[in-house]
Parts: C-alpha cells; sequence; structure tokens
C-alpha cells in the first residue's frame, strides 16, 4: 500500500502534454538577430580590406581580413548561409587570394580560389550574380595554374 501513491503520482505525471518543439526560427541561425549585422559588418570588412589593397597598403588589408575570418566562419555556420553571407564570405576569400596571388603564393592563392570555386559550383538556386562569380574564380583559377606551370 505505500507503494500505491507514489505509482499513482508518476502515472499522473506522465499524462501530461508533451513538451513543444522548439520553433524552427529559433534553430535556423539565419533568422537570428545576430546573422544581418554580421553579414553586414563582414561585407564592410571586406569593401575597407579591398581599398586598401588596391591603395598599396598590403599590411591594413591583411589586418582586415583576418578580422573578418572568425564572421565568417560564423556566418557559414549556418546550413545554408543567406546569399548574402555566401557573397560576404566569397569575398572575403577572394581578396585574399589575390593577395596571395599578388605576393606569387601561387598555390596558396589556389586553395583560396578553390574554397569559391566549390561555393559557386554548388550553389542553388543558380543566378546571373552566382555565374558570374563562378567564371570570375575559374579564372583566377587559371592565373594560378598558369603560374604554377612556369
Amino acid at each position: 500500500m505505500r507503494w500505491l501513491p507514489p505509482i499513482v503520482a508518476l502515472l499522473l505525471a506522465s499524462c501530461g502534454s508533451a513538451p513543444q518543439a522548439p520553433d524552427s526560427s529559433s534553430l535556423d541561425p539565419t533568422r537570428q538577430p545576430w546573422y544581418a549585422p554580421t553579414t553586414q559588418q563582414l561585407a564592410d570588412l571586406n569593401r575597407r580590406a579591398n581599398d586598401a589593397f588596391q591603395a598599396g597598403k598590403q599590411d591594413q588589408a591583411a589586418a582586415l581580413i583576418e578580422q573578418g575570418q572568425p564572421l565568417a566562419k560564423r556566418l557559414l555556420e549556418a546550413t545554408p548561409p543567406t546569399l548574402e553571407a555566401m557573397e560576404a564570405v566569397s569575398d572575403l576569400d577572394d581578396l585574399y587570394g589575390r593577395m596571395l596571388l599578388s605576393n606569387r603564393h601561387y598555390g596558396w592563392a589556389r586553395l583560396q580560389f578553390q574554397k569559391n570555386l566549390a561555393r559557386w559550383k554548388r550553389w542553388k538556386p543558380e543566378s546571373e550574380e552566382s555565374i558570374r562569380r563562378l567564371k570570375q574564380v575559374n579564372a583566377e583559377l587559371a592565373e594560378c595554374d598558369r603560374h604554377l606551370e612556369e
């Protein structure tokens, strides 16, 4: 008889409603409040780094690229990332690849460009922009290969 009240309590507790599944938007990183500002922050860093690179300030450009790496990693944790985030990450890797190419580090530059090749080759839905980026990265890879064959 002493066991009856705990068993009844246990049975009643198990009759409660099932826990609610988390809202899918709370699981999607692209819908989190930090995602869009992080994308914009990376795009801004890319612009500043590109401007520095074009002005011949490679150390400043390298520092900005390095600052953008953790942002890019965080944005790519979303599966799939937004197009804007993918473009920002791609721009960062492209600039880094172009810097390496200008410093005659052809193998390392090729590695950066290959990341973009994989990104844009598999991007769905295909768009004019993704096709343009794919052509651009193929040209950059060809340039690396030309230098590697020398």
